[in-house]
């Protein structure tokens, strides 16, 4: 099997000194439990954090693990109104410690897994304001001057979605272990029901969720927006999409999400109060046919966790444990997408 949990600190150190300004060693690593699609790890020196992002070892699909999109992305939004990790430095060269990797600030913050945010010791207004901050971030993300920033080249033109559902249709088909008559039909009717380009290019996250962002230890505002390995230039709806599709989940470790939950009782907003904060803040009229981006979401989401046991299977995954247990949901989120495509 190959080797994601350890990380070759001599190596590491070695590059270091000689590459990162102000570095002091020695170091300690300890890997995070998140980052299923690139492995991450913590590193301590005696006087400053760091983290380490790198590709996973072993055969990959094309254009998946692209830490060097990352890292270009969040070098980009340094000095606008999203908040990311300081990046340090990237690192293309395999021979170091056999994949490409970059360095960022460790952010000291709060990561909050489950959108419910219980067991935070936080009241309703507190969990209210986090959502709401969240709210802000996405809709400062999607008004981004992408050509401002050195962005207008980071994604092709044309239609994102056509775009988008083909690429993971492909990248199903190169991962896919079993047939899910649920999953084909949802490529299916994707491609039937795909709309019109309505002209809307921003940068886009791919994987925002709540779980992806770091916050304040003792307050409610967003410090980083992490994991961007999923980004682009695209369609915004796809990122607020991605936010209801994380809460129509069940709640609890597995779904992490809000299927059930009484939101009122926890300060928590309706799906279509989250929108209409979104549309007010970027000036939009209401949406429409807002169950094709969300039924885009889950099928995205299905491939994306298809991927995950692939390479659980073939013995490439971060976690193998538990990338075997969250490949059995990819039925679900295609059951998901259909049912999406109803409302």
């Amino acid at each position: 099997m190959a080797d994601t949990q350890t990380l070759d600190l001599a190596a590491v150190t070695a590059y270091l000194n000689e590459n990162l300004t102000g570095f002091e060693g020695p170091i300690e690593a300890e890997k995070f439990d998140i980052g299923q699609s690139n492995p991450t790890f913590l590193l301590k020196t005696p006087g400053k954090k760091y983290v380490l992002r790198r590709k996973p070892p072993g055969v990959l699909l094309k254009s998946a693990h692209a830490v060097d999109r990352e890292f270009r992305v969040q070098s980009a939004l340094a000095d606008t109104k999203v908040p990311v990790a300081k990046m340090h430095l990237l690192c293309e060269d395999d021979s170091v410690i056999g994949s490409a990797f970059y360095i960022m600030d460790h952010v000291d913050g709060r990561n909050f897994r489950q959108p419910t945010m219980e067991g935070e010791g936080l009241s309703n207004a507190e969990r209210g304001a986090v959502i709401d901050d969240m709210n802000r971030v996405l809709a400062e993300l999607h008004m981004v001057d992408i050509d401002a920033v050195g962005l207008s080249d980071y994604g092709p033109p044309g239609n994102y979605f056509e775009r988008q559902v083909g690429r993971w249709s492909k990248q199903y088909r190169a991962s896919e272990t079993t047939k899910i008559p649920a999953m084909d039909k949802l490529m299916e009717e994707l491609q039937r029901q795909m709309p019109e380009d309505d002209g809307q290019r921003t940068l886009v996250h791919g994987d925002y969720r709540i779980d992806n962002m770091m916050f304040e230890k003792n307050g409610t505002n967003c410090l980083a927006v992490l994991d961007w390995e999923l980004s682009t230039i695209g369609h915004p709806y796809a990122d607020l999409a991605s936010v209801i599709m994380q809460w129509q989940m069940p709640a609890g470790s597995e779904g992490r999400g809000l299927a059930g939950v009484d939101r009122k009782a926890l300060g928590l907003p309706s799906d279509e109060e989250f929108i209409a904060s979104y549309c007010e803040r970027r000036g939009l009229p209401e949406i429409e046919n807002f169950g094709f981006y969300l039924s885009f979401c889950f099928f995205r989401m299905a491939g994306i966790i298809q991927g995950v046991l692939k390479r659980a299977l073939d013995g490439n995954a971060s976690n193998p444990e538990r990338a075997m247990k969250v490949g059995e949901h990819v039925p679900a989120f295609a059951e998901k997408g259909l049912e999406a495509l109803q409302n």
